[in-house]
């Protein structure tokens, strides 16, 4: 039997869950939501899906949902969809409060739904490639740059882009955030357009986290530097290099793993899961811990 999803939300990046789903095996692309009635009509004809302008009618004919709307309506539209019983996806980041994100969690767990939260560099080959050899990091940098594309800039941009960073060293470090330090500003937005973070945490770890949506081209680069070896992955090429000392001299190896789309796997993991009535890799509380870390760097940046 089918899975019925329904995707709300086809901005940009909702076009792309509409048509991951609408190619994934044993699910049936139920409909479309969005309240752009064209933009809805436009990408249901695409791929022979209902047209909703009402995310609410939506609700009623799937089993799971993926919410890709703005950050500031995820908490409303996600509470309609857990109250209704429906699992859910919810891209990044769950919400833009902590209260609200709880509330989210609470409503899943209590109807013991599936929640993931769409932390997709989680499903990045070179990430996945990089995880074994990843032991131990004593620093960690990360840089996410990108040219201003008018897109997310409903919120600052360390929700819309380091947050995807602060979840991957949040996973690889598994300790807790002694100290932050930030600096950062608004340039085009009003929000916070770019910021460098520094993270110390409990283990003895350090992280530098850069983030910029004013950047003359995207870059999207994570070093880490641990006994032994140094660890520099290019998420864009999926490409891991592993530096390390061989005698007297510094040799490296190179890993590119398959080429494969993160959002397909990311979507497709979303559907095993439900399917197996299994934890996602990024739960409700996964992406609260993101959010958590990122809401104390807005605080610091905005004093």
């Amino acid at each position: 039997m089918s899975l019925r999803v329904g995707v709300i939300g086809v901005g940009y990046l909702g076009g792309h869950h509409a048509r991951v789903f609408s190619g994934l095996e044993g699910v049936e692309l139920v409909g479309i939501a969005d309240i752009d009635r064209g933009k809805a009509a436009e990408t249901a004809g695409k791929y022979n899906c209902g047209s909703f302008s009402v995310y609410t009618d939506l609700i009623k004919a799937c089993d799971a949902l993926s919410i890709v709307t703005p950050t500031t309506t995820h908490h409303a539209i996600a509470m309609d969809c857990l109250n209704a019983g429906k699992d859910l996806f919810i891209e990044k980041p769950i919400t833009e409060r902590l209260d609200e994100a709880r509330d989210i969690i609470e409503a899943a767990e209590k109807n013991s739904l599936i929640l993931q939260i769409g932390h997709l560099e989680r499903y990045n080959p070179a990430i996945v490639a990089a995880a074994q050899m990843i032991k131990g990091p004593k620093f960690i940098e990360a840089e996410r740059m990108s040219p201003f594309l008018g897109r997310g800039i409903d919120v600052d941009v360390t929700l819309d882009l380091m947050i995807h960073d602060i979840d991957i060293v949040l996973s690889v470090v598994r300790s807790e955030v002694k100290e932050i330090r930030a600096a950062g500003g608004s340039v085009i937005t009003g929000k916070i357009d770019a910021a460098r973070v520094w993270l110390e945490f409990e283990n003895g770890c350090k992280a530098l986290i850069t983030a910029s949506r004013l950047a003359n081209e995207k870059t999207r680069k994570l070093s880490i530097h641990q006994k032994d070896s140094h660890i520099a992955i290019d998420y864009q090429s999926q490409e891991v290099r592993r530096y390390f000392k061989q005698g007297t001299d510094v040799s490296f190896d190179v890993v590119k793993p398959e080429n494969k789309e993160p959002l397909k796997e990311e979507l497709s993991d979303f559907v095993s899961c439900v399917r197996k009535r299994k934890k996602p890799m990024v739960s409700g509380k996964e992406a609260m811990d993101a959010l958590e870390i990122v809401l104390k760097i807005n605080e610091i940046l905005k004093v």
